[in-house]
């Protein structure tokens, strides 16, 4: 049986989509690349924003008018949010949320002996445990995706995600280890600890994410990335913890969506601009090479210009590395959507580019302090016949010069930057 899979958001998905497909090919379904030669078709589903639903279910019509006798089956965080409007879309025969994904296989079988629809989906409980699936492996990537952590317990007030994901749950160190070692006996160089809020790994059995990592060091993994953090759960003690694997990679993201003190309380982000300002300062302490970057929001409901001007002072004077910026979205069932003060969306847009530009010079600024430097690079595929590329330390992409014949894929270098193009950094092997 042919399986074609289409997934919508976050790094965390994309892992999520990667085991599903690895659980179904332990089940002797094969992954296709084309909908058309599909006979069952799985989307993973993201819900963050309004505008991501719309893109998701226009796509749900295409596939269904692509391939009209597949069996389509819908999961991910939309149908766990909105599983009211998930079961009312006629193109699909299947809904299942972010629980109980291990079950998708007999899904499948069902719908193939009984053709009649399934709604598999179940709510969340106080007290539920991670739920861990296959490992998914691409050849095409150079780093591998390991998801161990799920759940929110904020609560921001823009945010759906704690009703998509439920509350904190963590994957036993045990397994972390053992999918670990699987990925270094696979050629594995760097892996990414990925996660719904991944700085409250351990929240629930009195660990940290410090020791997810010394994990994942200790079973071989000699490069180690974390996707994005949250503040909370980044406190000092952990921190030193951290500044003591050397084989922690020296990249944070921590979003950090306001630099206004009003905003963030409305927010309900748990923490001020002066405690975002230290914690910022301990890392670089600890880490003096390190790149930090954030996710930052323009035009919340009631954030004027004043507000505006005080997140573009304090985004300045945090030098973040890079900055990704996002317009304020109204979720339905988020009390956000229901406060007064409501910005435009031209307003939005405007405080936007002015971020936008602000990045732009803080991200040249980094850059440039770049050059001189020796890093270690780990090569990806090389994508043009001039140039190898892959990434430093940083999470900056590094291009180095390509001779004749020369596959560097692979393999960790040191290299020495000597100039900048087009916001990638250009170097020579030492």
């Amino acid at each position: 049986m042919n399986l074609f899979l289409q997934t919508f958001g976050c790094k965390v998905n994309a892992t999520e989509t990667d085991s599903i497909g690895a659980l179904l090919m332990q089940h002797n379904w094969q992954i296709v690349s084309e909908p058309e030669q599909a006979d069952a078709m799985i989307i993973n589903s993201c819900t963050v924003t309004a505008s991501g639903d719309k893109r998701m279910l226009q796509a749900i019509r295409k596939l269904r008018k692509k391939a009209p006798d597949a069996i389509l089956l819908l999961t991910g965080c939309y149908v766990q949010a909105f599983p009211e409007q998930a079961k009312l879309l006629p193109e699909v025969d299947i809904i299942i949320g972010t629980k109980n994904r291990n079950l998708i296989p007999v899904l499948l079988e069902n719908y193939i002996k009984n053709h009649t629809y399934i709604n598999a989906v179940e709510v969340f409980q106080t007290g539920d445990s991670f739920e861990s699936l296959p490992q998914g492996a691409d050849s095409m990537h150079t780093r591998a995706f390991l998801k161990i952590q799920d759940g929110c317990n904020r609560f921001c007030s823009y945010c759906i995600i704690p009703y998509a994901r439920g509350r904190c749950r963590s994957r036993e160190l045990s397994e972390i280890i053992q999918e670990t070692k699987k990925l270094v006996q696979q050629g594995y160089q760097e892996i990414v600890l990925c996660g719904i809020n991944l700085a409250c790994y351990g929240l629930e059995n009195n660990l940290t994410i410090a020791d997810a990592i010394q994990a994942v060091a200790n079973a071989g993994m000699t490069r180690i990335r974390l996707s994005s953090l949250e503040p909370d759960g980044l406190t000092e003690p952990v921190l030193t913890k951290l500044s003591n694997i050397p084989e922690l990679l020296p990249h944070f993201h921590i979003s950090v969506q306001s630099g206004c003190d009003k905003i963030l309380k409305a927010m309900r982000r748990h923490y001020t601009c002066a405690e975002y300002a230290k914690l910022l300062q301990t890392i670089r302490k600890l880490f003096p090479d390190c790149a930090i970057t954030t996710d930052i929001m323009t035009g919340f409901p009631s954030e004027t210009e004043e507000d505006f001007l005080e997140t573009l002072k304090f985004t300045e004077q945090m030098a973040f590395s890079e900055m990704h910026i996002f317009r304020y979205s109204q979720r339905t069932g988020t009390p956000a959507s229901e406060m007064p003060d409501q910005v435009p969306e031209q307003i939005k847009k405007q405080r936007a580019d002015r971020l936008y530009a602000l990045s732009k010079k803080l991200h040249e600024n980094y850059l440039l302090s770049c050059i001189g430097k020796i890093y270690h690079i780990l090569f990806e595929r090389q994508k043009s016949p001039e140039f190898h590329n892959g990434h430093a330390e940083n999470y900056v992409t590094v291009l180095v010069p390509a001779k004749s014949g020369e596959n560097l894929r692979g393999q960790v270098r040191s290299v020495k930057i000597k100039s900048i193009q087009d916001n990638k950094l250009i170097g020579e092997l030492c």
